[in-house]
């Protein structure tokens, strides 16, 4: 590409000495230019327009007419009429005004749950419109959580775990997981009561606390276990139905337990029948949250009339009446069964010494603690509350006490009017102690059961509308509802994967792993409140004051070990389910930022990484590499392309492994307030390059009135302590000769002066339209022209690029510039134990030059080298004599660039021969050199920056790729372990 570069001038930026302006250089067959442009089109086309978020105000037409004056008048755009307004100071009317006060908080009001740049964001004035039923705290939380706690395990399965257990660790068992759910109903009421809370609840709460991906993982996991969950309470009443009235049955299967035959349901009953109460509550579902109140207490009042004629069968309860094996209130028979009995039993859970089904506390776990789930029965429903942040706490916590007091009576009194045959054999003790008939309970169960579905095919279709209205998985688009709305489709999809569950109909091995659902939600949750009150960030204000960290990290550690105590397989299928859906949303999901727990953990772990940095020298050991890219150095870069393409790649190669940061600064000519759009623009854009390029960086964008003192700005206060940029990384301003750009020089030389002054590195670039990038190899050698001491940073430099694919097939060659009275044969023994010492593997030359002496020269420069000394002493000449000639003219002295100078003449030819025979050394033994790194000669005091310009023309002349390196005082490298 014939030396063609990125970079043009500005309309109006940098006009030159002789009347010339910037204009565009590069080719329009640039690869490199064509893959930047085609980018972004439309980034760059209205970059004011891109950068701000358009905001829609609707009004009602009568609201103007019904308000006479004062701040509540119509405040209309900047482009329409008008009117007086009491705030005119401020430049914004009241904010009554526009959005209403009651559309700050209400969850009505049309703002994106998940909102991103561009959004389109909708906000209607005044009281929204109230479209949807909303209920209270009892029969929006309380009713819903104790319909789906109490259900069939309490039923024909407590007493049974009871004689199992025995007394002793059944109130453990009952008590370990009651702490759990309590644990987690503190974590969740304190959650969602910091702030208004919108439909999804456990996935809106783990969401906003643990960012998108984690939200939506846990969240399709938590919809999946209650969907499933709900086919297992159908199954659950039709069974039961089914025993209650056997001739209801249109297939019988004969089974022989223990010597006995025993009629049981068919498979094909449970089906037919399951199938048809899952169509029947789908219709309840969709008649909305209303219907729903109506039909809950209808479920929920048989529950708790069966509960309470088991209590007054207890209390009842005789020797031998109505049972053989009870025995009334005995202190006996709660000593017997104080202890526990493991033991095997068969599939019907008759204890069986030849059984094969072994039991323990584990066990005991995982068959009990689906008692306790059903606390998000009330949060999943957040979207139909009145008020979340007073309901979610009282009615979930309600539940659960009430509940868990309920099992821990429940364990007393089946310990102490029963012997342990009995409890192990009758698995409807429940129906037999119970007063007047065991009828009652059987609709109890009935009853619970479907309630329970009942309650989960409510909640996981809002759940599952939730995380589709987040439009962070397009393929969930299909279930977006609009607020107030009911999920029909959601509905639709829960009810099919019920109906597709309740045809399998042996769902034992899918239940474990719907109770590792559950508990991975409650997990979520508990860590989410851990994180958030551990971080305790200025918007960390929960009404719900009863909690701390510490209890929600003992919820999440229970939950944890209650998992693998049920069951570590089960536990990892749903771990690796999770983590699957989690990578998935990482990849294929939409980028959100919802102000998630982790990125407050980030940024305070930032500033306590910052504070222990401290502001003292870093240690050669902990130097990184903190490159300041320096992108539109020399001119305005054609439209859409915001950085050179290939500065990315080069400073990609100044990092191992990738690790580190680059700030990316590119600097516009202008006034701030006049150019503040149009720096956001170039910002998105060239954050849009730094992602593009897969580059570890940060963009900035400054507005300036000078190139030169928007470096100087930068140069001072950019970065924070020790992250402060080291490095300035800058394009070598090759088109200024060609271009006659004579401003150009000044402004060079001024930078290197102020990366010295600030005491920051520099690395000037020579070639960079040719760097290669990853996938483009490159052999030979990398040599090092090693002049002066700069802390080590250019060895340092080879070794960062040897750790990258392009330059690994490379060797490194040290040449140690000396004069030919020095002991080159010492030298070369010096700089080899040196580099050995810092690890390095590099060729050492010495080479011999002279620094002025032209005549003892021992070797004739390269042909090429000897035109460009020529050329550059004319022009030198030409421009001295041009200074010579103002300065007589208007009797000053000799000025450059608007400053006074003093011209040595003897020591101008001293340096052009001393880059002429550096330039003709390098291209000797470096011309077919992968890279060449040279240091960097400062910038001679009170000359003019045009001779400088000459002098590194010279230097860097017919060499390809060239570094040029200036370190400072600061050692990067060390010798010591």
């Amino acid at each position: 590409m014939d030396n063609a570069d990125v970079e043009a001038g500005g309309d109006d930026e940098f006009q030159g000495r002789r009347g010339r302006k910037y204009r565009p250089v590069v080719d329009d067959d640039d690869r490199a230019v064509l893959e930047m442009s085609s980018m972004d089109p439309s980034s760059s086309s209205h970059p004011a327009q891109s950068s701000l978020k358009k905001i829609k105000v609707s009004s009602e037409e009568n609201l103007a007419s019904n308000i006479n004056e004062g701040p509540s008048a119509s405040h209309v755009q900047s482009n329409g009429p008008q009117t007086e307004s009491k705030l005119e100071l401020f430049g914004f009317d009241s904010l009554v005004n526009i959005l209403g006060l009651k559309s700050m908080t209400d969850e009505q009001a049309a703002v994106p749950s998940s909102p991103r740049d561009g959004e389109t964001i909708a906000i209607t004035q005044g009281r929204p419109k109230i479209t949807a039923i909303k209920s209270g705290t009892l029969m929006g939380v309380f009713v819903p959580c104790l319909q789906n706690i109490l259900g069939i395990i309490y039923y024909i399965r407590f007493s049974w775990i009871v004689g199992m257990a025995g007394i002793a660790d059944s109130l453990l068992l009952v008590t370990l997981c009651g702490t759990c759910t309590f644990l987690t109903g503190i974590s969740l009421s304190a959650i969602a009561t910091n702030g208004a809370m919108k439909g999804g609840g456990p996935y809106y709460l783990i969401g906003r606390a643990l960012g998108p991906e984690v939200g939506v993982s846990i969240g399709l996991c938590f919809f999946l276990g209650n969907a499933v969950a709900g086919s297992l309470y159908v199954l659950g009443a039709v069974e039961t139905f089914l025993k209650a009235v056997p001739g209801a049955g249109f297939f019988t299967v004969t089974t022989t337990v223990n010597g006995m035959k025993v009629q049981s349901a068919s498979l094909h009953d449970l089906q037919i029948y399951g199938i048809i109460v899952t169509i029947l509550l789908c219709f309840i579902v969709f008649g909305g949250v209303k219907i729903i109140n109506k039909v809950a207490p209808a479920f929920l009042i048989p529950v708790l009339l069966s509960m309470l004629c088991i209590y007054i069968g207890i209390a009842r309860a005789k020797k031998n009446d109505p049972a053989e094996g009870l025995t009334g209130f005995s202190l006996d028979t709660f000593k017997d069964n104080w202890n526990s009995q493991y033991q095997k039993t068969n599939n019907a859970g008759i204890p069986d010494p030849d059984g094969k089904v072994p039991w323990d506390f584990n066990a005991m776990v995982g068959l009990f603690f689906p008692a306790v789930t059903g606390i998000m029965a009330g949060s999943n429903r957040s979207a139909s509350l009145k008020d979340t942040q007073r309901s979610i706490p009282i009615g979930t916590l309600a539940a659960t006490l009430t509940t868990t007091f309920m099992y821990l009576i429940s364990v007393l009194l089946f310990g102490a009017i029963a012997t342990r045959h009995l409890l192990l054999t009758d698995r409807l003790l429940s129906a037999t102690i119970s007063w007047p008939y065991p009828a009652f309970i059987y609709v109890g169960i009935i009853l619970s059961t479907l309630g329970a579905a009942l309650q989960s095919l409510t909640g996981a279709p809002r759940l599952l509308a939730a995380i589709a209205n987040d439009d962070i998985l397009p393929v969930l688009n299909y279930f977006k509802v609009a607020d107030g709305s009911e999920p029909h489709f959601a509905t639709l999809f829960t009810a099919f994967l019920c109906i597709a569950c309740v045809i399998i109909g042996n769902l034992d091995l899918i239940t474990p792993t719907i109770t590792m659902f559950f508990l991975l939600c409650y997990a979520g949750v508990n860590l989410s409140c851990f994180l958030l009150d551990l971080l305790d960030a200025p918007s960390w204000r929960p009404r719900w004051k009863f909690h701390h960290w510490s209890l929600s990290l003992l919820g999440a550690t229970l939950c944890i070990v209650i998992m693998f105590l049920i069951s570590w397989a089960f536990t990892v299928v749903s771990l690796a389910l999770a983590s699957l859906i989690y990578y998935y949303v990482s990849i294929k999901g939409k980028a959100g930022d919802w102000g998630d727990g982790f990125k407050s953990a980030y940024f305070q772990l930032a500033l306590r990484s910052l504070r222990s940095l401290g502001a003292n020298q870093v240690h050669p050991k902990n130097w990184y590499p903190i490159p300041l890219i320096f992108c539109r150095p020399w001119g305005k870069l054609p439209e859409n392309v915001p950085c050179h393409p290939k500065l990315a790649d080069f400073a990609n190669c100044m990092k191992k492994k990738g690790r580190g940061m680059s700030i990316f600064v590119s600097i516009l000519d202008g006034d701030y307030p006049e150019c503040v759009e149009d720096a956001k623009a170039a910002c998105k854009q060239l954050d849009a390059y730094i992602e593009y390029k897969h580059c570890e960086g940060v963009a900035e964008i400054v507005v300036a009135p000078s190139m030169s003192e928007g470096f100087r700005g930068i140069v001072q206060t950019m970065g924070l302590g020790n992250l402060k940029p080291n490095i300035v990384v800058m394009r070598y301003p090759e088109i200024w000769r060609r271009e006659n750009l004579t401003e150009i020089p000044n402004t060079f030389v001024e930078i290197i002066n102020d990366c010295i002054v600030a005491n920051k590195a520099v690395v000037i670039v020579k070639g960079l339209d040719e760097w290669p990038n990853e996938f483009q190899r490159q052999y030979g050698t990398i040599d090092l022209y090693w002049i002066v001491r700069d802390g080590g940073l250019m060895l340092l430099l080879s070794q960062l690029l040897l750790t990258k694919e392009s330059f690994e097939s490379c060797k490194i060659q040290v040449f140690c510039i000396a004069e030919e009275d020095t002991d080159a044969e010492g030298l070369k023994a010096d700089v080899k134990k040196f580099l050995y010492d810092l690890r390095m593997h590099a060729e050492v030359i010495v080479v011999t030059m002279k620094s002025w002496d032209m005549q003892a020269d021992n070797g004739a420069p390269q042909d090429e080298s000897v035109e460009a000394y020529n050329a550059a002493q004319k022009r030198i000449a030409d421009y001295l004599a041009e200074m010579k000639s103002t300065a007589k003219k208007h009797g000053t002295p000799l000025m450059a660039d608007g400053k006074q100078v003093v011209v040595n003449e003897q020591q101008v030819e001293k340096f052009l021969y001393t880059t002429l025979k550096l330039n003709s050394t390098i291209l000797r033994y470096s011309r077919m050199a992968a890279v060449v790194l040279v240091s960097l000669p400062p910038p001679p005091v009170n000359h003019p920056a045009y001779f400088y310009m000459e002098y590194m023309d010279l230097l860097v002349e017919n060499v390809p790729r060239l570094l040029i390196v200036r370190g400072y005082r600061r050692d990067v490298v060390t010798l010591f372990t």
